[in-house]
């Protein structure tokens, strides 16, 4: 797979970007691939490089000293990830990134992309609307967890995946889940017992049909009032 200067426009960092900064980052970078299960790093590790995802699915996740797991984010084709490193020197990542599906990255030192903070202020401005993304999905996720009962959780999560990659008709939204329902589970601060019960309850009311690495919302309206609390 040949990356361009135009694919690399479709990053969010980099979509203010001019050609000669877009061919310069892709001249100082590298592809890594790796099979689905496999690591571009662990939390802990020093944050020396940065990814961008070009293909496949990759997820982050963090651990307690007790080994218990919660799935941060999902990562997507053309999301930058691991980017810690290029703002802040020695810093490590708070977070391990596996590979849900086979994937490949561009990997990129984070010294060049401090280097290149340092002179061009449409990246940096464009950085900061990413993190600001973030922490605002974070502070959402926060609020669920203290105030909203699990089905909720659960139905704003599925919500959060359709509007990021869910494939619409008319009638219906499709999300293709390429990770498990435990992915689910950590995600929303609950047990896998509890999403298998959840997705099979909605799907007895036929909300949602579910299959192997699937859900299909059938219902999207009656998904939305569980996420509000107006439906149990």
């Amino acid at each position: 797979m040949k990356i361009t200067s135009k694919d690399l426009a479709k990053v969010i960092v980099f979509q203010n970007a001019t050609e000669d900064d877009l061919q310069l980052i892709l001249k100082n970078s590298i592809i890594r691939s790796i099979e689905e299960g496999g690591f571009f790093f662990f939390q802990g590790d020093l944050a020396n490089y940065f990814y961008i995802l070009t293909s496949g699915q990759t997820k982050l996740m963090q651990s307690n000293p007790n080994g218990q797991q919660v799935n941060l984010r999902t990562i997507y084709p053309w999301q930058m990830f691991g980017a810690l490193g290029a703002v802040r020197k020695e810093a490590t990542y708070p977070a391990t990134a596996q590979a849900l599906e086979n994937s490949s990255a561009l990997a990129i030192e984070s010294s060049f992309l401090h280097k290149m903070l340092e002179t061009r202020p449409q990246i940096v401005f464009d950085l900061m609307t990413l993190m600001t993304t973030y922490i605002q999905e974070m502070q959402s996720r926060y609020r669920e967890l203290a105030t909203e009962r699990v089905e909720q959780r659960v139905a704003n999560a599925l919500l959060r995946l359709a509007a990021q990659v869910g494939i619409r008709s008319e009638k219906e939204t499709i999300i293709e889940l390429s990770f498990s329902r435990q992915d689910v589970a950590e995600m929303t601060g609950t047990t896998l017992y509890t999403v298998s019960r959840l997705l099979s309850d909605w799907e007895r009311k036929g909300v949602i049909e579910t299959g192997r690495e699937r859900i299909r919302i059938l219902k999207p309206h009656d998904l939305v009032r569980i996420s509000d609390g107006i439906e149990k």
